[in-house]
């Protein structure tokens, strides 16, 4: 059975429009037949419904870049470990999925579009197993951390500091997801904001969001001495040491991953020009500003430049984060890390084209923990 990229993009183009109704049909569907399952998954689905089409996109329209589609069903394989996902639950999922996406589509379905999509299925979910299963003999399926360390920086962004009970094998840039003991079942993303450490400790900084259970669980209701749950380590926004001057730009607490690369290039030895463009709404939320500093005091190759955009009697740089970016000189000979809300990175993105970054050289992962 050939693998059809065309087929499968044309007919999910048309189910993206009504991608909240596919997505609760599908969940309805995989219950309905296998109502065991439900009890893998979190009490509220409305975050769940997001992930599933989130990464269900990604995958479709990565089809014809099987390298990059590899790496990220690799991650997404082992990752469903901690879940209790086992090989057989993915013939159910692939049911639904198929039952989902001939629903929506019914006026192009025919046989060949149902073949492209078993093909694509088949193959995706082939790679998340063998993942998963080689996996297996390595690392656990899950790391148990203990809070050492919590600083409220602000009254609703905390700066965590959790040991681990085993080595976890991130690279610098990467995020975690994390369980709480409070809301059991569900997990939300934290970019880790240190590069690996011999001690096995790890540090997120967390903004609590309106109606974020995990969030502001993580930065209300933890203290000193709890465990968290930790999934394995996700995300490509990882160093490139390609030798280029380096531009980072962060929004919010998207300076984590950002912070994590930084104490990488210092650890590495070498001394590339490095800019830091940190943007808040507010001169409070530069919560991490004195440690910045500092770094930026040790190491003179380091610029950091803080960005406030919503207090006009700043007296520093104010603006939109990437509207300033645009204010000095040339990015194009830069590598480039962006990390923060969807808009900002994507606007930083796209005024890194237009300004002639290459696309290959614009590393960037969407972290916010909660919607």
């Amino acid at each position: 059975m050939s693998l059809n990229p065309r087929l499968v993009k044309e007919s999910f183009a048309v189910v993206e429009p009504v991608a909240d109704k596919a997505a609760a049909y599908f969940y309805g569907r995989l219950f309905a037949e296998n109502p065991h399952l439900r009890a893998m998954f979190p009490p509220a689905m409305d975050v769940q419904r997001e992930r599933l089409f989130s990464a269900l996109t990604r995958i479709v329209w990565s089809l014809d870049s099987p390298g990059s589609l590899a790496s990220f069903l690799g991650q997404l394989g082992r990752d469903h470990r901690k879940y209790g996902v086992l090989a057989e639950h993915y013939t159910a999922v692939g049911n639904a999925l198929l039952a989902t996406i001939r629903r929506f589509a019914a006026e192009t379905w025919d046989n060949e579009i149902e073949a492209a999509w078993v093909a694509a299925y088949t193959a995706a979910a082939n790679l998340m197993i063998e993942s998963a299963e080689s996996d297996a003999g390595v690392s656990p399926a899950w790391w148990l951390a203990e809070v050492i360390d919590h600083e409220l920086r602000t009254p609703d962004i905390a700066v965590i500091t959790l040991r681990l009970d085993q080595h976890l094998p991130y690279a610098p840039g990467q995020y975690v997801n994390v369980q709480t003991a409070r809301w059991p079942r569900v997990w939300r993303t934290f970019s880790i904001a240190n590069a690996p450490r011999d001690d096995n400790t790890v540090r997120l900084h967390v903004r609590a969001v309106t109606g974020g259970w995990v969030s502001t669980t993580l930065v209300q209701h933890t203290r000193i001495g709890d465990t968290l749950t930790l999934g394995p380590p996700m995300g490509t926004m990882v160093p490139a040491d390609s030798g280029h001057d380096i531009l980072c730009v962060a929004g919010g607490t998207g300076l984590a991953p950002i912070k994590a690369i930084l104490e990488h290039v210092i650890a590495s030895g070498r001394r590339p020009n490095v800019h830091l463009l940190h943007g808040a709404r507010t001169t409070a939320e530069l919560y991490d500003l004195t440690d910045l500093v500092r770094m930026e005091s040790a190491f003179p190759w380091l610029r950091v430049l803080p960005v406030v955009s919503g207090e006009p009697g700043y007296d520093g740089m104010r603006g939109q984060v990437a509207e300033v970016m645009e204010r000095f000189h040339s990015w194009a000979d830069h590598e480039a890390y962006v990390c923060g809300p969807a808009a900002m990175v994507n606007e930083t993105v796209r005024r890194l084209q237009r300004g002639g970054m290459p696309l290959s050289r614009i590393h960037r992962d969407i972290v916010q923990g909660e919607p």
